[in-house]
Parts: C-alpha cells; sequence; structure tokens
C-alpha cells in the first residue's frame, strides 16, 4: 500500500511532456532506501525513505524522500523535497528544493527555488535566486538577481545582479563580496557590511522592527486585560446564574439573614468569615510542617479553596437578592438575580481601594453565613433544619 502510495505521487508529478511521443524514456523507483546507481538516459522520478543518486542523469530528476544525496550530475532540471537534502553534482537547469536542510554544493546553470528551515549554497548559480528560510548562507554568489526572506542570512562572492535581501534577524556580508547591482534589505538593524565589500549601485534600507512599540505594546496590553477581564465576568455570571438557579433555597437563606439580622448578628457573621478567611491559611502552614498533619492541611486547603470560591459567588447573588427584595419585593431568588448581583459585585470590584474593601465585607460576610448553614444542616435537628432552609 505505501509502495503504491508513493508510485501516485510520483506519477502526478510527472509533467504531461513526459507521456509525449519521441522523447527519452523516464525510469521510476520507489522504495524505502534507493540507490540509483545506473546511468539514466531519461526523466528519473524516485521516491524513497533515503534516495543516493551515484550515476548521471539526463533529463530531469524529481524525488521525494525523508533523506536526498545527489552526487551525480544532473542534464536537465531538478525537483528535490526532503527532510535533509545534500546536492553535490553540478544541475544544468533549474533546482527547485524544499525540506529541512538543504546543502547545495556544486554549480546550478539555471535558477534556484529553495524553500526550508536552513540553505547552504556554496555552488556558483546561473541564473536568479529565490530563497524563503529560516538561516541562509550563499558562499559563491549568483549570476542573476536574487532574493532571500529569512532570519539570519550571510551573503558571500559575486552577484551580478539586484539583491533583495527581507530579515527578521541580520543580514550579514562576507569579505571582498561584490555585488554589482543594488542591495535592497529590510531588517530590525543596519548589516554587517565589512570594508572590502563593494556594492556598485548602493545600498537601499528600511528599518522595520518586528517588536511592537510603546503604544503598541500598551494597546496590547489593554486589550490582554481586558479581555481576560471580560472572560471572569463572564465566568462568574454563569454560576452565579447557576447556583441561584439550582439552589434558591440556599441563597433565600443567606439574604434572609443579611436582610432580615439585626446588626449584631451580621456583624458576628462577618467577623466569623473573616476570622476564618485570616487564620485558616495559618493554621494550614502549621498542619503541613508535620508529617501527619499533611494530609488533614491538603482536605483543609481543598475545603477552604472551596468555601472561598462559592462565598465570591454568593456575595453577588447576595447584591442581587437585596435588590430583588428591596425593589421588587420578592421573596424568592431567580437565576437572573444571581447575574445581575455578580454583574454589579465584579464592577464593584473593579474600583480601587473602596471597591476592594467592598468586596472583602461582602466575602467574609458570606463565608460567614455559609458555614452557620452548613454547621446547622450537618448538627441541628431536621426541624431547624427545615426551618433554615
Amino acid at each position: 500500500m505505501n509502495r503504491f502510495s508513493l508510485f501516485l505521487f510520483i506519477t502526478l508529478l510527472i509533467p504531461e511532456s513526459a507521456f509525449a511521443s519521441g522523447v527519452l524514456p523516464a525510469s521510476f523507483s520507489a522504495a524505502r532506501s534507493v540507490l540509483a546507481e545506473s546511468p539514466s538516459p531519461g526523466n528519473t522520478y524516485i521516491a524513497g525513505f533515503s534516495v543516493v543518486t551515484t550515476a548521471p542523469i539526463a533529463g530531469d530528476f524529481s524525488a521525494v524522500g525523508g533523506s536526498i544525496t545527489v552526487a551525480a550530475p544532473i542534464a536537465g532540471d531538478g525537483l528535490l523535497l526532503a527532510g535533509s537534502l545534500s546536492s553535490r553534482a553540478p544541475v544544468a537547469g533549474d533546482l527547485r528544493a524544499g525540506g529541512g536542510s538543504i546543502s547545495i554544493e556544486k554549480q546550478i546553470v539555471g535558477d534556484l527555488v529553495a524553500l526550508g528551515i536552513s540553505v547552504n549554497d556554496a555552488g556558483r548559480v546561473g541564473g536568479s535566486i529565490f530563497i524563503a528560510a529560516l538561516n541562509t548562507v550563499l558562499t559563491n554568489g549568483a549570476s542573476g538577481p536574487v532574493t532571500i526572506y529569512g532570519n539570519n542570512i550571510s551573503l558571500g562572492g559575486d552577484f551580478v545582479g539586484n539583491v533583495k535581501v527581507v530579515a527578521t534577524g541580520r543580514l550579514t556580508l562576507a569579505p571582498n563580496t561584490t555585488i554589482h547591482g543594488k542591495l535592497s534589505y529590510e531588517a530590525p538593524e543596519t548589516a554587517t557590511i565589512p570594508a572590502s565589500a563593494t556594492i556598485v549601485d548602493g545600498i537601499e534600507y528600511e528599518n522595520i522592527s518586528y517588536l511592537p512599540d510603546a503604544g503598541t505594546s500598551r494597546a496590547l496590553a489593554f486589550i490582554s486585560v481586558g479581555f481576560f477581564l471580560f472572560v471572569r465576568i463572564l465566568g462568574a455570571l454563569i454560576l452565579a446564574g447557576l447556583l441561584a438557579g439550582l439552589f434558591p433555597r440556599l441563597a433565600e437563606a443567606i439574604i434572609e439573614r443579611a436582610y432580615s439580622a439585626r446588626l449584631r448578628s451580621i456583624l458576628l457573621t462577618m467577623l466569623l468569615g473573616f476570622a476564618v478567611l485570616a487564620a485558616t491559611p495559618i493554621l494550614l502552614v502549621l498542619l503541613a510542617l508535620t508529617f501527619v498533619g499533611m494530609g488533614v492541611a491538603l482536605l483543609m486547603g481543598i475545603a477552604y479553596i472551596l468555601i472561598v470560591l462559592l462565598a465570591l459567588l454568593y456575595s453577588g447573588i447576595l447584591l442581587g437578592g437585596i435588590v430583588a427584595r428591596r425593589y421588587s419585593r420578592r421573596l424568592t431568588v431567580l437565576w437572573r438575580d444571581g447575574v445581575l448581583g455578580m454583574l454589579t459585585f465584579s464592577l464593584i470590584a473593579l474600583v480601587p481601594f473602596v471597591g476592594l474593601f467592598v468586596v472583602l465585607l461582602l466575602t467574609s460576610f458570606s463565608v460567614g453565613a455559609l458555614l452557620l448553614i452548613f454547621f446547622y444542616f450537618a448538627f441541628s435537628h431536621e426541624e431547624q433544619t427545615q426551618e433554615l432552609l
């Protein structure tokens, strides 16, 4: 099945002219490892995990593989796709290569098109060059125009035409580099050009910073914070609405304690909640110091986190329920009371200093009220529990 797929892929790469009459015969190979040792009289198409050619190819050469090594001349064009690609022989036509690591050691008479992670060209290119890679090194120049996109780019040799570079990193010219045309480049900083380098038609440089400026950074930070607050508030609204809609009697018990109780009872409930909020972390640290207390500290820590989260949610529900009782004269708690109350609670929390103080008071009261309700639910008689809830 794999071999059939490779044959099918190679067939799709074959130009229509290869099937016309009067042309040289083409050869096809597909295997896990392919070693082409016999000269090919026409076009050659190979697919495999490892491809090595050691015999001259009279026509075009197309190959797909994990690793491709071309150690014999190609009389036509080359189309090579591989993770690791090494061209160690001359190419009489154009070369189009794509892969992770691309190494070219000999002359290319035609054009060069390379797309990869790293491209190292030590051979002379007789035509134009187009390269897009993270890191590019050209050491022997080119006879045609050169266009390179990448991060770090190094140029050396004799370039007959214009050279255009777009770099996100650095552009470096080797000593004695000659560019008979114009060097146009875009980069965050000026290129490293030695005194021995010659650029006949001058340099055109455009500074492009890929890092945002101060204004853009502030705008991005503002947008990020705003998005975080929006998501947090939206999540709190959903949870508060669910709690108010699914457990209305628990919410009504907390609201009743705040709305109808005397001021002394409210202050005592708030003081109980604040004491639990402040003292529990200290108790957890002391318990964690002993081997036996580590398990107890873990359970208490989980319970502490849950009670704080519930208190924050029920603080918003408390606000919504009080508003509903005060202005709508309604004793039952609906889901929309939780949503509107949590929205008000979230907006209050955004107010500096005063908002945090109000949040602390409401959260302390909610913690105390929840603890009292849970205590009476666990240890009171059934009649008292039904009366409370």
